[in-house]
This record gives structure tokens, sequence and C-alpha cells, in this order.
């Protein structure tokens, strides 16, 4: 016993020895930052003692970060088994071997993000909390760590669905059309600081500042503010602060030393520095940047060193005359971005980053919209050395509260400590523009059945807020309802405009309402009754999917929640849209909603589930929509030709329109070899009318020249035989097959006005019963139809037809008979029909048929009155 007893003595003194040496072994050096992204175990789900350090987690799987638990998305109709969108609790525990340090050395946990709580333990101790999923956030845990030896650290995140009683309910945002994905989603560091060092308990924030307080061509004054931690005992002496500015080859420009006098807690210093010829960070055109380092020495010893970019600019915004940058105009043209990818949820590594930020350049975009909330720090960096100006924001969505008061006031105190670490985080980043404050807070009163919620208020605070943390940069919010509640009976919005100094106005005109062409009257209305306001686009967009197809985007009415969202609708949209946007110079940005497919559990459209498909690019980012083209071919330097519509490879019609985005003035097309001639590009879009297609394969080559350069583009298409006829689904804006038989779209109409049977509603809770048409051997057919006096330019040939049109009455409550009559080629082939009474009632389906013969090509079918048409079917007759 007394030989066990002595073993264990030595080996004590043998740990303690080593424990000693590890404290003591050399002096404290600058800090060091060890990423922690392996060996974590993960549990979804509350788990009783995992944050003590005898906790067994050797059943959970094994994770490296960064991690989410949640995978949604989809390019199909249902939801995938393997998706997740689970919230609520999830456990990470690390067991991490700590090395050797010197004595007196300070240690962080540094999280880039938690989704969306976060409490943190290290050997069993609770060392902090943090509330909201998108900034970055420390720990001090020296008192806790042991050096040389194992630490377990754990953290429970919790990405709840916001609610009254929920553990989200104080934490912005309270709701939003995307999905707070939850876990360690962007990684966690150990920073090893000495007791004297640039402060880490900044909300965050870097401790080093800067401000450039004068700047001229011929020289430019900047301001470094520094906040210097003594985390001793005693007051540091012999420190000193080495302030340096290096220019983008590296080489130091200016540079300053100044002696600290540090008591023990937290200080702050200003040191001013001149650089003479500056240059200039001037956007896409030239991203240039310095670099400002702040390095704390004692002698020889360095004890803590901290570098940031520096980009000098100025920037002014007018509300006549739009954005100057650096003196010069700058029309803003760009994207938002949601930060999430299919399959990795919001677990993006900086390839991912990257990959975006260089389809976004491709693009042409010199703007990025950093939506809704704060990005990671790899985003803002490649803003700047991309030279994009941005747009930052803090998650203040939808509402300040669930009902009709202005807010708790914790819920008040959450969104200023989410502003303050955006604006400590990103305020040294040149590419920064202005800092909003909230996003559609006024669209509560959409859907309030009650008293419509009160957001004003917190919008205000923050708007103050901003200004205090940083006056060299304005505010500015965007508004998704001023005067604009396409619901009947809904509550009046509260106006939101002038609150900030700039406004953006979220609208959506020939998606959820109107037509495109009203986009801009209503901006000018805008314009006139806020003046002096700068006012930008902070939103517009479509749905588009890579699947469905139109043949004629103005051919019927828009499903914006349900389903089809042909490609076509989603580039005519855009088209349109930007024509109004790019004719009024007031506008200082127009960002689109948005570049990418994104998240979001409550949509099932498209031909998507949990995804919001009004991205330009896929959400895998492996296909670009036609519409990437078009604005690529608006924005880009480098020559563009694109053929819009390949992915509708096999045609409905044997008649076709054929388009082509290009920034080259002129157009040429060959079809099957044969020239169809060269045709002029007015705003960027070369349009072919009525190219007839041959049966069977096709193939099209369209070529432009650019500044001596020629471009080509090519696509194959499959065409119908023009022999077998036509088939039409009245006001269906894309086609569809039933078998052997195929339907196109509602296309070579003039007149009548589309209609849709069953409007689908925002989000996944019960829905009504679709209404159906009886006896209808197709339903789909009468989900749309074609109403009013209108006519169809068939493009057939010679020949016998049989012509029949399908049609119901939709109005149960009418009460005079529906009678309209039809002409064929001017002759009346149908005097007096009316479905109801020929199918015994409404919502049944009825039809007629008759007989044409063609001498020529072409039939024009009309129809009278009120008519109502679901369907033209004109099939072949025998001779």
């Amino acid at each position: 016993m007394a030989r066990a007893k002595a073993k264990v003595m030595a080996a004590l003194n043998l740990a303690g020895a080593a424990l000693a040496a590890a404290l003591v072994a050399g002096p404290a050096l600058a800090r060091d930052v060890a990423p922690l992204g392996e060996g974590w175990r993960f549990q979804f789900g509350d788990a009783p003692g995992a944050a003590t350090p005898a906790f067994d987690d050797s059943h959970w799987p094994a994770v490296s970060l960064p991690h989410s638990w949640n995978r949604l998305g989809a390019y199909a109709e249902k939801r995938d088994p393997a998706s997740d969108n689970r919230q609520g609790v999830g456990w990470y525990r690390l067991d991490y071997a700590a090395p050797a340090a010197p004595k007196g050395t300070r240690f962080w946990l540094d999280f880039a993000a938690v989704g969306s709580l976060a409490e943190v333990w290290v050997n069993g101790v609770s060392v902090c909390t943090h509330k909201g999923a998108f900034s970055r956030f420390r720990c001090d845990v020296t008192a806790q760590w042991h050096v040389g030896a194992h630490n377990r650290i754990a953290v429970r995140a919790d990405n709840s669905r916001p609610a009254p009683g929920s553990s989200t309910q104080d934490v912005i945002p309270l709701g939003g059309d995307f999905f707070i994905h939850g876990g360690l989603y962007r990684g966690v560091s150990l920073i090893s600081a000495a007791p004297v060092h640039i402060d880490l308990a900044d909300h965050g924030g870097p401790g080093v500042y800067l401000a450039t307080t004068r700047l001229t061509d011929q020289e430019a004054e900047v301001a470094v503010r520094t906040r210097i931690a003594n985390q001793g005992k005693d007051a540091a002496r012999g420190v000193e602060a080495l302030v340096e500015v290096a220019d983008a080859a590296g080489q130091v420009v200016a540079t300053r030393r100044q002696p600290l006098a540090a008591a023990p807690g937290t200080s702050e210093i200003t040191t001013s520095l001149a650089l003479a010829s500056p240059h200039r960070w001037n956007g896409r055109a030239d991203p240039y940047l310095y670099r400002v380092t702040v390095t704390l020495r004692r002698g020889s010893q360095v004890l803590d060193s901290v570098s940031q970019p520096l980009g000098l600019r100025d920037i002014r915004i007018d509300a006549d005359r739009g954005l100057f940058l650096n003196g010069q105009h700058l029309p803003l043209h760009g994207v938002s971005r949601h930060q999430d990818k299919l399959g990795k949820g919001w677990a993006l590594s900086d390839a991912d980053h990257d990959e975006d930020m260089a389809l976004i350049a491709e693009l042409g975009a010199n703007t990025v919209r950093m939506a809704h909330y704060q990005h990671a720090d790899r985003w803002v960096e490649l803003a700047d050395r991309y030279g994009m100006v941005a747009w930052a924001e803090i998650p203040f969505v939808n509402a300040a509260s669930f009902g009709g008061d202005e807010g708790t006031p914790a819920l008040h105190a959450n969104a200023r400590e989410q502003l303050t670490e955006l604006v400590r985080q990103y305020g040294n980043h040149p590419s920064v523009a202005m800092w909003s404050v909230g996003n559609e807070i006024d669209i509560g009163a959409l859907f309030a059945r009650g008293a419509p919620p009160r957001s004003r208020a917190l919008l205000a605070e923050l708007n103050g807020l901003a200004h205090q943390l940083d006056p060299s940069r304005p505010t500015t919010f965007a508004d998704c309802c001023e005067e604009d509640n396409p619901i009947p009976g809904g509550a009046k919005t509260e106006l939101l405009a002038g609150t900030t100094d700039l406004a953006g106005y979220n609208r959506y005109f020939g998606w959820y309402y109107g037509v495109p062409a009203q986009l801009g009257t209503r901006l000018d209305h805008f314009h006139a009754i806020h003046p002096g306001l700068p006012l930008s686009v902070s939103e517009y967009g479509a749905g588009g999917a890579f699947s469905q197809h139109s043949d004629n985007p103005e051919g019927g009415p828009v499903n914006p929640f349900g389903r089809p969202h042909p490609e076509e609708y989603q580039s005519w949209y855009h088209e349109q849209s930007w024509k109004e946007l790019a004719a009024r110079p007031y506008l200082h940005a127009a960002w689109i909603w948005n570049m990418f497919d994104f998240v979001s559990d409550l949509r099932e459209e498209g031909e998507t589930v949990d995804l919001n498909d009004k991205g330009l690019v896929s959400a895998d980012r492996k296909e670009k929509k036609d519409a990437f083209w078009f604005y690529k071919a608006q924005w880009s330097d480098q020559g563009v030709l694109h053929l819009t519509g390949k992915r509708y490879r096999d045609r409905a019609y044997p008649v076709i329109e054929v388009r082509a985005y290009a920034n080259a003035d002129r157009a040429r097309l060959a079809l099957n070899g044969a020239d169809l001639g060269e045709v002029a590009c007015p705003g960027r879009v070369c349009v072919w009318p009525r190219v007839a297609l041959a049966a069977g394969a096709n193939h099209a080559v369209v070529t432009a020249s650019r500044g001596g350069v020629t471009l080509s583009d090519s696509a194959d298409w499959t065409g119908p035989d023009p022999r077998a006829g036509l088939r039409i689904d009245s006001g269906a804006l894309s086609g569809h097959g039933n078998g052997a038989v195929r339907f196109g779209s509602d296309t070579f109409f003039s007149g009548g006005k589309a209609r849709l049977l069953n409007i689908t509603g925002f989000g996944r809770g019960p829905r009504p019963a679709p209404k159906v048409v009886a006896g209808a051997a197709d339903p789909t057919l009468f989900e749309t139809w074609r109403e009013g006096a209108f006519a169809y330019d068939l493009p057939l040939q010679a020949g016998n037809w049989r012509v029949t049109v399908r049609s119901f009455e939709p109005d149960a409550a009418r009460a005079q008979p529906r009678d309209f009559a039809i002409h064929a080629n001017g002759a009346m082939a149908v005097e007096h029909f009316d479905p109801a009474r020929a199918a015994g009632g409404a919502m049944r389906a009825a039809s007629v048929s008759f007989p044409v013969r063609l001498a020529g090509a072409g039939l024009r079918l009309e129809f009278t009155d009120a008519a109502v048409v679901a369907a033209v079917e004109v099939e072949p007759l025998a001779p």
C-alpha cells in the first residue's frame, strides 16, 4: 500500500512540475489563434448533464466545423426524407488537449456565429451566453482553462422558432421568409493573448477602429482608435503602440509610435496619420486597399498585433441625382444574397463565399445587399476586394412584436446589441456604404387580424444608435408596404419613410401584384411625396424554374406562391422591370431579389420545395437562369451573347419566338443552316418573331460582333409535326402533357383576360380545398381560362381541321346566361354557346367542336362578348 501511495505521489509531483513548466515557459507573446474545427461531437435535442466534464458523449456522432444540423431545399415537389428542418436545441462537445502557454496568458473562445442562441461551458462552468444568429462573440475562459491539460468545451445551440413563450421570443428576427439554421455554422477558435492586448471584449469587434477624417487628392488623414485591455494586476510599463499603414504592395507608407500608460482595465488611444497622394478605393473600377496594423510592444517583445483594411473613399447620396463615389456618379445595380447553399445550409466554407462573389462579379454587379443580417467576415472582406458597394443589415425583419405593441424591452435591447455588433465588426470595411436597421417591418399589417405590430419606435431607436456608433455612414431600411397593401381590407401601415437617412422599397409589381409597368410610376409617386429623401429599390424579383416553360410569358396569370414558375416569365419580368428602373436616375441603387435560390421552409413553389426560387442562379450554384444572362448583358463589360429558352428543348408549337441577350448592337440568327436575318437589339434584347421550326431536330446559332470580336451561342430544339395540329391551354402560363397529348401555354392570342381558378396562399398552414371543374377528363386544362372578347391567330397549314373549344361557367352566381359566338376566318362557326347550359350547370366541363377547311395557311378564331375558353384543340381531319 505504501509503495502504491508513493507512486501516486511521484506521478502527482511530475504532473505538477509539468504544469508549472507549462505556466512559466517563456515570456507572454503575441496572440495566437487556433482553429477548433475538428473533434466535435453533436446531438440534436436536450441532453441533461451534457455541460459536465464527465458526461459520456461517445455515442454522439462526430462532426467537423462549420456545422449545422439543418438541411433543406430540393428541386422536387415533395420534401426529401433526408431533409432536416428541426428547430430547437442542439449540443456540441469538444475534448481539447491544451498546449503549454506562458504564465499570465489569457484565453478566449471565439465564435464566428451560432444559430441562434448559445450558452458555453468550459470544464463544467458556464462562461458566456449570446443571443443572435449572425455575429461574432467571444468568451473569456481564462479562469476555467486548464493549461497543458484536457479541457471540455460544451455549447448549447438553440434555433427554436420565435413565438410567444419560446426561448427566442425576444431575439430578432421574429419572422422572415428564410430559415434560421442551427449550429456552430461559422466555426470556433481559441485565442491566446498576453495580459496586455488589443481589446477582445468589444462586441466581437477587432479593437482597432479606423476613420478617414480628411481626404483630398493631395493628402488623407486617418484616425486610428485602439482599445487596450490590461487584464494584469498592475499598470503596463514600457509598452508602446506602433501604428503602421501599408499600401497594397505591403510597403509601409505611414507610421507612428505612441507610448502607453495602460492601467488595469480598458483604455483607448487615438493615433492620427497622414498619407500623401492617397490612392482611393474606387469600387469595381479600382478597389484599392491599404492595411493598418497596430502592434503593442514592450521593447523588442510583441505583445499583440491586429491588422484591418483601410479603403479611402468618399460616398455622397443625393435625392435627385443618386450616388456619387469619390465625386463620380455611380448608379448602383446589383443583387441581394442569403448565406445558404443547397446541401450545406449555412455551414459555408471560404471557397463557397469565394464562388458566390465571383458569380456576382461575373454578372457585372457593382453592389451587394447583405440580406437580412450580418454575413461572414469572409463575405465583407470579399466585398472590399471586389469593390462591391454594400448594404449591411441587422435582422430586424417583419415586426417588433407578435401583437399590436412596440416590442418588449428585452427585444429592443437585443436589437441594439446586434446593431452594435454589426457596426463594430464591419465598420472598418470600405465596401459598407450604409447601415440598414430594418426590413419589411411594416409587413405585419398585411396579415394582422387585430391591431398590426408597431415597429416604427424601434426603427427610430436603431436609427439613432447607428448614428451614435458611426456618424460617417447613412442609415436605411427596406419598406414593403407604404400605401401598398394588396390584401383587401388589410390594415394601414405605419409611415416609416423619413425615419432613416435613406429608404429602400421592396416592390414586386408583376409578381405578387400588378404589372411591371406600374413599378416606375409608383417610385415616381414616392419620390414626389418624399422630396429630399434618397430612394432605392431594395428588392424586386420573380420566381423561375429550370424545368417549367412558357410559350408566351404574357399568356397567363402567375401563381407566385404555387406552381408553375416558368423560366421565361422570370426573364420577361426582369426585362420589363429593369426598363422601369434604368429610366429613373434619382434611384441611388437597385438590388435584385435574389442572386441565388435560397432556403425557406414556408415555400412549395415552381419546381421546388423549401426554396424561394427567385434566384438568378440555382441554390447549388450549378445552373444560371436566362435572367442571369439578361443582367450580364446589361452590366458586364465582357462580350455577352446568350440564346434564351435552351432548357425548353421539346417545343409545343411549330412556330416560336427566338430571343437572345447581347451587349452588341445587332445579332444574326441561323436555323438549321438557313440565315433568318440580322436584327437590332434594343435594350440588349434581340427578338426574331414567328420562327418556324422543322419537325424534329432543330439547331439554332446566333452570332454578333462586339469591338471586333465575334460572339456566338447555340441551342437545340425539337419541333412538333405541324400536320398534327395545335393544342392550347388557354390562360395558362405554362403548358403540360397528358400522356401522348401535349398542350402548350397560352399564346397566339389578342385581347381577353387570363384567369386562374386556384391561387396558392403563402406558407405551409392548412389550405382550403381547391376548386375542381366537374366532368373534366383533364382537370389541369380548367385551372386557367381566357375570358372576354378575344381572338387566336393560329399557325396552321392548309387542310381540313377539327376545332374543339373547351369551356365552363366559372361563376355559379351569374344571373344571365353566358352566350358567346365563335368565328373561324370571319365565318360563323358557333352562333350561340352557353357552357353552363351545355354542361348542365356551373363549374362543369363543356365543349363544342366544328370543322374548318383552310385553303391557305393560318386560322383566325374570334370569340365574342364574355367568352370563357379553357382550351383550344385543332386536330387534322381526313381529306
